[in-house]
């Protein structure tokens, strides 16, 4: 049974920075596809980054050129850098695997269950 464990969310001024980690925890494989996804209160949930193992990387326009995205396989650990944040990233974030890759908004979860989150909060 794989787990998803989310951290590194917090307060943060318009401007700065978080880094976000996630933990797949308890998985005896490592996911070829993984992503993050937000959900701001009264909205959907979004993907907003994704990465196929090896290098390939996409991400939402709102995201592109702020977040990054890495992992590191060996541990089964997801990151996600955002810099230059903004009120609007303010939601919380998720992470999971992803079914197959393509246009972020055509990829879909592989997981039907979610971890905890880890609430960003962008506000000065």
């Amino acid at each position: 049974q794989v787990q998803f464990v989310e951290s590194g969310g917090g307060l943060v001024q318009p401007g700065g920075s978080l880094r976000l980690s996630c933990a797949a925890a308890g998985s005896r494989f490592s996911p070829y596809i993984m992503g993050w996804y937000r959900q701001a209160p009264g909205k959907q949930r979004e993907l907003v980054a994704a990465m196929i193992s090896g290098l390939l990387r996409n991400y939402a326009d709102s995201v592109k050129g702020r977040f990054t995205i890495s992992r590191d396989t060996a541990k089964n650990m997801v990151y996600l850098q955002m810099s230059s944040l903004k009120p609007e990233d303010t939601a919380v974030y998720y992470c999971n695997a992803l079914k197959s890759w393509g246009p972020v908004a055509t990829m879909v979860p592989l997981y039907d269950f979610w971890g905890q989150g880890t609430q960003v909060t962008v506000s000065s």
